[in-house]
């Protein structure tokens, strides 16, 4: 199956992996100093890149619910695209030809029919015995071609005939795709287009039915599954833990910077420095994710199969900080003018969310963006007021506030660091909770107006950082052994994941 599906997948993605790979082999890893890089011959590096996709593609499958699979759909101005219509134009210009030949010639005819045949029968199942035996004898290429060279083919029977046996494989969805086929007059080499256009439809519903049927049993499989692709590529390629290893180490000397006495490590090294321990060391690691950048290097190994579940969690995180600062501000400001205004404040929750969306983006002007958000909040504002025969906030208090919300790009705000405080603290609850996955940790003090989207988003990390705990749990008591020094039991899992079928609670909002 995963080779299936990976040939599938992989389109216009190998190049990227193979790069991926060959970059794991290019310097030597920091556990193996003096060791000369290995060298990779190129069937071992396409037997990685092999391994990898069909661990992404299987990742993707197992924790995304709304995974499917769609045509590919190239750039309108791709050399790719101009190659492909200019051979598809100059085939079915062949075939036109063909066709008002006087007498008609058949010969691209019959290819495309034997194409046709070729994927009806693709759509049977094991024991569809009868229906196969029916698609053979009509499509009987043999007999076909004995008809097209005595001039004595029907090729709108045979049409017809595809277009029936179509209706009976294809998914309810592409009923309308069908009646428009049987309904459709004119040429045969618009036709054939739209039957081919119909057939890749159908392909792919087919396809995405399979990954959903799967879906179950991977969930189960998943965990072993991933770790051995790994465990492949590892052995192929020494280096491929070295950006994992870095992100480790890194952990281990924030974590130490922030160790509480009770819980520095006995076991300190040969230098007597205090280290923290391998829980400490990991929960560091994976909060960091949630502010990663690019300065901080390439993102571990072994959470590349969740580098888009992890943009996005931090691209909600930075809008729901920038949400809940601005609500603080206007509570502090004006918070007399929302006194018993629930509604009111979920308007401006919602209205600030919309107004600062894409605010990672990089060509996102969030001081301008603010200063559109002050703007809207003072009218909202102004206009509960009338509604409630109250006068309208002063000219003075609506400057201050514009002012206050729009201080917030500054990174030393004392508002977004106080925010900002509170969101870490509580993804170190969360991280520490051995019920987090099942029981939502309360919020800290100045972020219940965020409360839903926030207790939404940790129930997704806790998810991600369970289930990598479960995969690569060994590879890490591995590389904290080498670096604390010290003998670790084997991992068991910490904060047991719950696995929802077939609404996993990592898939992308």
């Amino acid at each position: 199956m995963e080779q299936q599906y990976w040939s599938v997948w992989s389109l216009g993605r190998s190049s990227t992996i193979i790069t991926f790979i060959i970059l794991f082999t290019a310097f030597p890893s920091p556990l193996m100093e003096g060791s000369p890089p290995k060298i990779l011959t190129l069937d071992e590096v396409m037997a990685s890149a092999r391994d990898l996709s069909n661990l992404s593609l299987a990742h993707e499958i197992v924790v995304n619910r709304n995974f499917h699979l769609e045509p590919p759909d190239l750039p309108q101005n791709s050399l790719e695209k101009k190659v492909k219509d200019m051979v598809h134009k100059a085939f079915w210009d062949c075939l036109e030809s063909e066709l008002n030949d006087d007498p008609p010639e058949y010969d691209y005819a019959i290819k495309l029919l034997e194409e046709i045949r070729d994927t009806l029968l693709s759509f049977l199942n094991p024991g569809a015995n009868r229906l196969r035996t029916q698609i053979m004898e009509i499509l009987d290429m043999e007999l076909i071609r004995q008809q097209a060279d005595n001039n004595a083919l029907d090729i709108q029977g045979i049409v017809s005939y595809i277009i029936n046996t179509m209706g009976k494989f294809c998914a309810p969805v592409r009923d309308d795709e069908i009646k428009k086929l049987k309904e459709a007059s004119g040429d045969f080499v618009s036709l054939f287009k739209e039957i081919f256009r119909v057939l890749d439809l159908m392909k792919m519903d087919m396809v995405n039915f399979t990954i959903q049927s799967f879906r179950p049993e991977l969930q189960r499989q998943s965990v072993e599954y991933e770790r051995a692709k790994f465990q492949s590529i590892l052995e192929r390629t020494p280096s491929a833990l070295d950006h994992t290893t870095e992100w480790i180490r890194s952990s281990i000397e924030e974590a130490s910077l922030v160790l509480p006495p009770a819980e520095k490590s006995s076991e300190s090294g040969d230098s007597g420095k205090a280290l923290p321990g391998p829980t400490l060391v990991l929960n560091t690691a994976y909060l960091r994710l949630l502010t990663w950048q690019q300065s901080n290097g390439p993102l571990p190994e072994t959470l590349m199969t969740d580098d888009a579940r992890l943009q996005e969690m931090q691209r909600s995180l930075q809008l729901y900080q920038a949400v809940a600062s601005v609500l603080l501000i206007l509570f502090s400001s004006v918070g007399g003018a929302l006194s018993g205004l629930p509604a009111l404040v979920e308007r401006l929750k919602k209205m600030t969310a919309v107004l600062l969306e894409g605010m990672h983006s990089t060509d996102f002007n969030l001081k301008e963006g603010l200063s559109g958000v002050s703007g809207q909040i003072c009218s909202e504002i102004n206009r509960s007021l009338a509604e409630r025969n109250f006068p309208s906030l002063p000219e003075e208090l609506q400057a201050t506030l514009k002012g206050q919300i729009c201080d917030i790009v500054q990174e030393n705000n004392p508002v977004r660091t106080l925010v900002e405080g509170r969101v870490q603290q509580y993804f170190r609850l969360v991280l520490s909770s051995s019920t987090a996955h099942r029981t939502p940790v309360p919020v800290p003090p100045g972020l219940t107006l965020i409360q839903p989207e926030l207790t939404a988003l940790g129930l997704s990390y806790i998810n991600l950082v369970n289930f990598n705990k479960k995969v690569y749990g060994p590879f890490y008591v591995s590389i904290l052994k080498s670096l604390l020094f010290i003998d670790l039991p084997s991992p068991a899992p910490q904060n047991k994941l719950t696995m929802e079928s077939p609404s996993s609670s990592l898939a992308p909002k």
